[in-house]
Parts: C-alpha cells; structure tokens; sequence
C-alpha cells in the first residue's frame, strides 16, 4: 500500500526522535517552564526575527485556533475567516463551541477574497444597527490554505492594512506553515509574516514532528494569563519538554524548513507523475497538498493500492481526491505510484 493521505501518517523525524531519547532521563520542570523549552523558544525567536515574542508549546492545531481566537476575542466578536477555512470546516465547530462566531466570507481557490472582507467590515460599521450584529475582531487565514495555495506578500499587507485601518487583529494558521515557506512561489519570509500578524502558529504535527504547535506572539502581545488559557482549554502538556525537545530539534541548523522543501519538491514530483497520467488537477497548488479530479468508478479501484482522501463532488461522474506529500515522502513512493496509474 502506498500513503499520500497526509502529512502526518508518519511518526516524527529521526532528529526529533534522538532529541527526545538525549533527554529523556533529564529531570525537568514541568509545563514548558524546563530549560530544553526556554531554548526552543529562543531558537524560534531567532528563526522569526522577533527577539521580543512571546512562544507558548500546545499539543495541536485546533486547540491552538481555538486557544488563540478565544482569548483575544471579546465575548461579542467573531473571526471573519473564508468559507473554505480550517476553523470554517474541518473544526468540528471548536471556535463556535467557545462561544465566539466564524463569520465566513467569500473564498477563491481557499484565500480570503479581501475586497469583500473590506466591503464586508466597512458595511458593518456602517450599519446603525450593528450593536445587535456579532462584531468582526479578528481576521484568520491559512498559510497555507486548505487548498495549498498562498497569500502573496501584497496580499498580506493589504489584510494588515484592512486590520489596521478597523482595528481588527491578524492571526495565521501555520499548521503547515514549513510547506509554505519552501514553496518557490512564495515570496514572504518567516520574519515577514511574523512583522505583518498580530499572532500565529508554527505547525509542528505536519512538519516532521509527533504533536504539537508553536504559538507566537511577535510583538510580545500575549494575552494576560495566556498559559492559564491554554490549561483551561486542555491544550497544556505537563510533560512540556515534549514538545519543547521537538521545536528544539526541528529549528536546529534549519531542520524545519529542509523538511519543508522536501516535501515541496516530492509535491513537483507527484504533479509530474499525474500530468503525463492525463490527469486533470482541481488547481494547481504550490504546496505539498496536490487536488486531483478522477472519475468515481476509478477511485475504488486505486484504494486498492493507494491511501488518498476524498475532497469533494465535483460532478456526476467526478470527484476530487487529495495526494499530499510530507517531510518523509520518497522518491520511490512517487516512482510507484506512476506503476499503479
């Protein structure tokens, strides 16, 4: 059987696993206050350019969005996030559950359209009626998208000055943050999207990684009692050094972005694989997660020997299916998945 189901149907990378086995018999602190996490978020903060940011571990990415959007939330705003967002679809509702709404706006091929979020906000304020409305707080995006696709850096200073301009605060998903940055067509920088966003996350689970997610706050700007937050909403580890031995590997001599960029690169090589298939692909994504339309009576047949997931309908007769490429994905999966097409 050959996996291409996602990005983290493996464990953790060998340099994540030998730093936790180095320090697995060190008696430490608990809570991330131990000297391996402290380290971890100096190297992070470096990898950022924000000597000030504050650097918190959770144990994954929903409780993270959720986390992060709820404590910087006042009880009566919402997140205006795009129709096809993590936090829009594939929550399960955690950010509705923590009482605050997910103002979906219109989408194209998964980014925020950023003309209607600005007609949308200035409408809103505009409205004499807005003390009965949920109020916009917050703008949420993906980087990368759902689909894989990314924010330009004119993109992203356009969304800063819309945020700027209401007063609204700019926070990042980077679940799969490390597969944006090695993307060619990528034109932002770590510390350039760090200088833009009020907050975001750095995905550990989806980039080499066993669990967790680096939230960080570049300008110092974490919440009051942030940590208290993170316990209350279960997302806490005891055993912090876990996750902080993780980071603590992954941002060592740039381990997290050569992880990034190789699976960026087996991304090309699928995509290559499906166009001299005669595929045809749903978009063309930059990143490692790869859409493909396939008829449905052929879809069974390649589940025989291949793990991929359904996206959704396309027509009657079609559907698109998702390959996704990780920080582990060899050249041989790819040459054998060209046998099985």
């Amino acid at each position: 059987m050959l996996y291409f189901i996602n990005d983290y149907q493996e464990g953790a990378h060998p340099a994540v696993l030998e730093r936790l086995a180095q320090t697995n018999l060190i008696p430490l602190s608990g809570y991330g206050t131990d000297e391996i996490c402290q380290s971890a978020k100096a190297r992070i903060r470096e990898a950022c350019a924000c000597h000030n940011a504050d650097v918190f571990f959770l144990s994954g990415g929903t409780q993270a969005n959720r986390v992060v959007i709820s404590s910087l939330l006042k009880q009566y705003e919402g997140v205006l996030a795009a129709a096809t967002g993590h936090v829009s679809v594939h929550e399960s509702g955690a950010i509705e559950a923590s009482g605050h709404k997910v103002i979906e706006l219109p989408s194209s091929e998964g980014k925020l359209d950023i003309r209607a979020a600005r007609e949308f906000v200035s409408a809103f304020f505009a409205d004499e009626n807005n003390e009965h409305m949920v109020f916009p707080g917050m703008v949420y995006i993906s980087f990368p998208t759902e689909l894989g696709t990314l924010y330009s850096r004119a993109e992203l200073l356009e969304l800063r000055s819309l945020c700027d301009d209401y007063k609204l605060l700019l926070y990042a998903d980077g679940a799969r943050l490390g597969y944006a940055l090695a993307s060619p067509e990528c034109d932002v920088t770590l510390s350039e999207l760090a200088s833009l966003c009020d907050v975001f996350y750095i995905g550990g689970t989806k980039v080499g990684a066993l669990i967790g997610e680096a939230v960080v706050f570049p300008k110092g700007n974490a919440p009051q009692h942030f940590l208290t937050l993170i316990k209350q909403n279960g997302a806490l580890l005891a055993k912090g050094r876990l996750l902080g031995a993780q980071f603590d590997a992954l941002f060592e001599d740039g381990l997290y972005f050569k992880l990034g960029k190789h699976a960026v690169q087996m991304a090309d090589e699928l995509k290559e694989v499906f166009k001299r298939k005669g595929a045809r692909f749903y978009l063309e994504s930059p990143t490692n997660q790869q859409f493909i339309i396939i008829r449905n009576e052929e879809i069974e047949k390649l589940r025989e020997k291949v793990q991929f997931s359904f996206w959704e309908k396309y027509d009657e007769e079609n559907s698109v299916v998702r390959f996704v490429t990780s920080w582990a994905t060899s050249i041989e999966s790819i040459n054998a998945l060209e046998k099985v097409l």
